[in-house]
């Protein structure tokens, strides 16, 4: 097989490669980043009213304003609080549910992977939840 040729399959490969495993994962959601970074704007600024803005409906009935919010957010996610590196890894469909996932490097240098679960609601995205993953291995 001539150099060409080899050159040609080696690509159509590599395509097929990743339209299977573009077919693994939901269409690309427009807006889920967006309103992810949005909040972490918010939060960088410390206006815990507009980050309150971006929950879901639930998430603001469990909390009930945006202070009780921003000290839950202060105090169990400080990477989100305060991160130095905000970078989107996978978004996959979950039983219905669409799930985001982040990868988050703190201001002491620390990597957390978290998953945002996303829902609609009137035509914006909304977070309705945000678990906290086991920290990535960081190898050599």
């Amino acid at each position: 097989m001539n150099s060409n040729l080899r050159s040609v399959v080696v690509a159509l490969a590599l395509c097929w490669a990743c339209i299977a495993s573009a077919a693994d994962e939901p269409a690309r959601a427009p807006g889920i980043g967006a309103t992810i970074e949005a909040q972490i704007d918010a939060f960088l600024k410390d206006d815990f009213a507009r980050a309150f803005s971006f929950a879901s409906p639930g998430i603001q009935g469990l909390f009930g304003n945006h202070q009780r919010f921003g000290l839950m957010v202060r105090n169990g996610y400080p990477m989100v609080w305060r991160p130095s590196e905000v970078r989107f890894l996978r978004l996959r469909e979950v039983k219905g549910a669409l799930w985001q996932r982040v990868l988050i490097r703190d201001r002491a240098g620390g990597v957390h992977l978290l998953d945002y679960q996303m829902v609609g609601i009137d035509g914006n995205w909304r977070i309705n939840g945000v678990h906290i993953l086991r920290e990535p291995d960081v190898g050599t």
